[in-house]
Formats: C-alpha cells, structure tokens, sequence
C-alpha cells in the first residue's frame, strides 16, 4: 500500500532530462518517510525497490510480487478509456498534433511520438498488455487495449484512412 501511495512522489515532466530517474528519487524520498510509519527495514526495502521498479523508463526488474503488482497497476493507468485521456491531454500539454494528415498511422514513415500523439500507440501501448506480470493485469490490459484499439478503428473511419492490421493489440 505505501509503494502505491508513494510511487510518483516525484513527479519530473515528460522530456526533463533526468525523467528516467524519477522511480528511483521516489524511492529515496520514501525511504526516508517510511519508517515514521512504523515500517521494518525489510518492508521499506522491499516497499523502495517496488517504487524503483514500476516505471518503464528505469528498466529495473520486479522482484517481489509486490514490484510486480504496482509495475502492472501503474501500466493499467495507461490504457483504457482514462489512460486514452491521459495519453492525449499529455501531448496536448506538449502541443503535438494528433496525427500526421498524410499518414495518420504511419503506414509510410518510422513511428514518432514525440512528433505525433497517435505514434505513441505502436511504439509504448500497444503492447503493454504481453508485458503484464500478473494474470489480473494481463486480463484487465487486454480489455482495454481492445477499447483503445476500437477507438482507433472508429478514427480512422471518421477520417477516410484505414487503421493497419499493425496497430491490432
């Protein structure tokens, strides 16, 4: 529950250059909370090193059941109707468009997501489903990433373009 409450205690913006570390200045700030709390040294241990290992961009192994569980939780934010919001008002808030006209969904061109919010899609959340540890954030990631993908698919009606078979969950 602590790891859960206090993994994004620090909270770097998207492009800051030391954004990779925020999971791990997290942990360290927590560790220095957590024992007023009453938490042995083995529970703030293994408490920081789940802390540490949620993040995609630290690329640090979840060793506990507990690591695995807040790194499942915090990718399920992700994706769905909510994370589909966050997804956007993110690259709102970085002022990039939502697609390139002439390739929306980048039949004819690499994926670029920082040039293109609907990028993010085959490069980060398409997949984050076959990368769940536990067997209820697999379930739950599959959900909503066909959500996101019918989503997609009614975009791309809207727009005249044809959603690739590529950008399928």
């Amino acid at each position: 529950m602590a790891a859960a409450y206090l993994h994004d205690l620090v909270n770097l913006p998207k492009g800051a250059p030391d954004r990779a570390q925020a999971s791990q200045l997290s942990a360290r700030r927590a560790a220095g909370l957590l024992p007023s709390l009453g938490l042995s040294p083995d529970r703030i241990a293994t408490t920081c090193h789940a802390i540490e290992a949620h993040s995609f961009s630290a690329n640090i192994t979840p060793e506990t059941p507990e690591a695995r569980i807040l790194r499942d939780a915090d990718r399920l934010d992700a994706l769905g109707a909510v994370g589909m919001m966050r997804w956007f008002a993110v690259s709102g808030g970085l002022n990039r468009p939502l697609y390139d006209p002439s390739d929306p969904f980048a039949e004819n061109r690499a994926p670029d997501d920082r040039a293109f919010t609907l990028d993010h899609w085959p490069l980060k959340l398409r997949d984050l489903a076959d990368g769940m540890l536990t067997a209820t954030g697999r379930s739950l990631a599959r959900g909503r990433c066909a959500l996101m993908h019918d989503t997609l698919a009614a975009l791309a009606a809207e727009t005249g373009a044809t959603l690739p078979d590529s950008w399928r969950p």
